[in-house]
């Protein structure tokens, strides 16, 4: 605990300032690491060209060309590379912009938000069923369109609602948001996870779209059954709960005298038959996604344009003016700017790699490394480099863009599907952010539920551990398909 709070007053350095310093390291390598660089050749897979390098011809070259090209990066370009890692990433870049308008206008509607609302509302008098349905609900969001801040206004009606059933707060946090972050590690057709990496990973049309759906089944029901043997468990013996005293206090707060709850209505905001053309509307946008991807070869712009059509569409069904639809676009696009100058960041670390010259010396590097241990080994460190990258970039489309180019390239060196590398990504992303202390929507939810961050330390660390070791498995399961 009392290294927590150091670290919490301390703080963790912004992602912006800390990938600016990434860009200023890796500046300095360029006048220490040798430059160097494998001979390339395109190849054809799943019927779409890709550039991969060629084992065994890396060589050297001077710092110096002899057409006077400076490889050693100075101030200049490290002031150039934000720019010129933005203009490089600028087709990611516009896919997040458009995927996050088109989201604000869906939200803007509150039909999702309705809709689970409306759910809880319906299982709220069946008991345990509501744990295990609302998981399954909330998973199969993260996996397929990225579900996460839409959790914070449910927070405070679960808690109410298992305090209610006998059960505690943290069985609540455990419902909503353990199960978004499985989705994460599960992600199936997440455009701000899978696709983003696979587009940065030159990976076309999802080719292991059948295992991630196996992945996703099993980390859910493990999910399920973590959180369900610990709401039995707190449910038999109250004073057995981890939050029991703070529940005691949070509970005088929710429930009148007469044991009436003090929160709002939820039963105002009536689930309309406007609210269920949304949703199916929206459903069936995601299997025209998936039939697009599998059978179609679809990429970032047919995807982009499928989520625009499918905001408009919903703005028109939720009766919202062109100036309603325009301006929740431009807040939609706001809440991904964030996002978008991750990846772009993230890019200019690989410009300052690149023109310096020292990335394929980087990869020879890695690949002598690591390409000699067994594959079990080799992804299980790639699963912990990618958790640990995740700790300082939280945003899985950003930690992509940081790791997919150099991982990327490494894979074809040791023989191993890129997917694979898309696999690590949305594992360590989605683990990680389960116990990351810089991770807004569970702090969000902690500070409803009043519990401390080291108390969910001491359940989600659980948690983290089993699924870590059932991912590192499915890692290497992947290679060898």
């Amino acid at each position: 605990m009392k290294l927590i709070d150091r670290i919490k007053k301390i703080g963790f350095p912004h992602s912006y300032a800390l990938l600016f310093f990434l860009i200023i390291i890796c500046a300095f390598l360029t006048w220490v690491v040798p430059s160097g660089q494998y001979d390339t050749k395109t190849v054809t897979v799943d019927g779409s060209e890709r550039t991969v390098v060629v084992p065994g011809t890396y060589h050297q070259i001077a710092k110096i060309a002899e057409d006077g090209t400076d490889y050693r990066q100075g101030l200049s370009a490290v002031l150039e590379a934000p720019g010129n890692g933005i203009i490089a990433a600028v087709e990611v870049i516009a896919f997040v912009l458009i995927l996050g308008g088109a989201f604000g206008i869906i939200l803007k509607t509150g039909a999702i938000d309705r809709g689970l609302r409306a759910l809880a509302d319906f299982l709220g008098s069946k008991g345990i069923l509501v744990i295990p349905l609302m998981m399954i609900l909330v998973s199969l969001g993260g996996s397929t369109y990225g579900m996460s801040e839409e959790l914070i206004p449910l927070f405070i009606i679960f808690i109410t609602f298992m305090l209610s059933m006998g059960f505690d707060s943290m069985t609540a946090i455990l419902t909503l948001f353990l199960a978004s972050q499985v989705g994460y590690i599960g992600s199936t057709i997440n455009p701000f996870n899978v696709l983003i990496a696979q587009g940065i990973g030159e990976v076309h049309g999802n080719p292991l779209l059948w295992l991630r759906l196996i992945y996703w089944a099993v980390f859910t029901i493990i999910a399920i059954a973590f959180t369900m043997r610990y709401a039995f468990k707190v449910r038999k013996n109250p004073e057995s709960s981890i939050v029991y005293d703070s529940d005691r206090v949070l509970k005088a707060k929710l429930f009148g005298k007469n044991g009436e709850t003090l929160v709002s209505d939820t039963g105002a905001m009536h689930f309309t038959g406007k609210d269920k053309a949304i949703i199916t509307v929206f459903i069936l946008g995601l299997a025209v996604m998936v039939y697009g991807i599998v059978t179609q070869g679809w990429y970032m712009t047919e995807i982009g344009a499928l989520f625009l059509a499918l905001g408009l569409i919903t703005g028109i069904i939720a009766r919202f003016s062109i100036n309603e639809m325009c301006e929740a676009f431009v807040s939609g696009c706001a809440d991904f700017v964030y996002a978008a100058v991750i990846i772009g960041l993230a890019n200019s670390i690989l410009v300052i790699l690149q023109n310096g010259m020292i990335i394929d010396t980087i990869l020879n590097g890695l690949a002598g490394l690591l390409g000699g241990l067994p594959k079990a080994l080799f992804t299980t460190i790639l699963l912990a480099v990618q958790a640990f990258i995740t700790l300082f970039v939280p945003s899985s489309s950003g930690s992509a863009a940081l790791t997919m180019p150099v991982m990327g390239p490494l894979a074809d060196l040791v023989n191993i599907n890129r997917d694979v590398i898309v696999l690590s990504n949305q594992f360590g992303n989605g683990l990680m952010n389960i116990v990351n202390p810089t991770g807004g929507v569970l702090l969000a939810g902690l500070s409803v539920a009043g519990i401390s961050f080291g108390k969910w330390l001491k359940v989600g660390l659980k948690a983290f551990a089993i699924l870590f070791v059932v991912a590192a498995v499915f890692l290497w399961v992947a290679t060898l398909v």
